[in-house]
């Protein structure tokens, strides 16, 4: 056994490994996310597939199944779209419009296994003939502007579900989801890296020792999409949508109201001192003040010159400066009393005092 085939048959254990488990554990608790996640860590061990078998000497791949339809590159795109739109949404679910995003895939694999059903004979007539190499190369010319346009997308909503957790919740760390956006990066640059080598090798001619590399590439998304996505919870509180988030931008109170409005907040804030609990979201505020979220995420972003998270958080920096100075505090230590301010998170709580008082915490004390 070599070093090149251990990492590769590591990798491709482990994807289906957290595979099996995401799957169980979605069953079990009836998580869409998961279940979409377990699926593309399938997708990732397909990925690495036929280089793992090929270094151990198994080439059944290549005889009894050359020409089979096997590869799933169309299928990664929208499986990591989908696993974020769970991901941010506790209610979605899959419609019959969504169906489509499988017809690329559908294509090449009917048309492929159309072809391998004539026989070994045919097939390999097939992949020497010019049409052949056509269709290879127009394979995979689809697979790039499929992993182009599902990662834009991804990409594009992750932006969108980042201003809204802000405009909806005050703690937000947990929920931030910037693991998936290093994720998309990751598989850009690992794709950009396979795609190097394909090109490469259609020039150079490289062996296939020299291909191994970018499969090591394929085995670090593995490890890290199957380590951090497993440790994600998907709260119930979330329930994002594109078209509510551009709703709530447009949204505007009418001024005789304005004054009213913002008397009821200032009352909850200052004297009720809501931002201590920890849970704290736009939803429940807007509940205790008898009002719906749009008017009251209107009025912080529009009369107030911030968003909900930044709006909570100055209050609670603000109670932490005051507990700070407080005898009977001394023996509790900074996070501590951060807790005792509405903070849940030490991460938010470094982020929110750096941006209110331009300094760090260490600083401060």
């Amino acid at each position: 056994m070599t070093l090149n085939t251990t990492v590769l048959q590591f990798g491709y254990l482990l994807a289906w490994l957290f595979s099996i488990i995401l799957i169980i554990r979605g069953i079990k608790e009836e998580r869409l996310s998961d279940k979409i996640l377990a699926f593309v860590m399938f997708l990732l061990a397909q990925e690495l597939q036929d280089y793992t078998f090929g270094f151990a000497n198994i080439n059944f791949l290549w005889e009894e199944l050359n020409g089979f339809p096997r590869y799933t590159g169309l299928l990664l795109g929208p499986a990591t779209y989908f696993y974020l739109k769970t991901q941010t949404n506790q209610h979605f679910s899959f419609k019959k419009s969504d169906t489509w995003h499988l017809l690329p895939w559908s294509i090449y694999f009917f048309f492929n296994l159309s072809i391998f059903f004539q026989g070994k004979f045919f097939v390999q007539q097939f992949q020497e003939s010019k049409l052949g190499v056509v269709f290879v190369w127009m394979e995979h010319f689809a697979i790039i502007i499929s992993y182009l346009y599902y990662f834009y997308l991804s990409l594009k909503i992750y932006q969108e579900y980042k201003r809204w957790i802000e405009t909806q919740f005050s703690n937000i760390e947990s929920i931030s989801l910037d693991w998936f956006r290093n994720f998309i990066y990751i598989m850009i640059a690992g794709q950009a890296f396979r795609w190097s080598f394909l090109l490469l090798d259609a020039i150079l001619k490289l062996n296939f020792t020299q291909e191994w590399w970018w499969n090591v590439a394929i085995v670090f998304v593995v490890c890290y999409v199957g380590i951090l996505g497993f440790a994600q919870n998907q709260s119930k509180r979330l329930i994002f949508k594109e078209i509510e988030e551009k709703n709530t931008r447009k949204f505007e109170i009418p001024k005789d109201e304005i004054n009213h409005w913002k008397s009821k907040l200032l009352k909850k804030m200052e004297v009720d001192k809501i931002y201590l609990d920890p849970e704290l979201s736009l939803n429940s505020l807007a509940g205790m003040l008898k009002t719906n979220t749009l008017l009251l995420s209107s009025l912080i972003n529009n009369h107030f010159g911030k968003n909900f998270s930044d709006y909570i958080n100055e209050y609670r920096i603000s109670d932490f400066q005051k507990r700070s100075k407080m005898s009977e505090n001394q023996h509790l230590t900074m996070f501590g009393m951060a807790l005792d301010s509405g903070f849940n998170s030490k991460a938010t709580f470094n982020r929110a005092f750096k941006k209110f008082t331009g300094k760090a915490p260490k600083e401060f004390k």
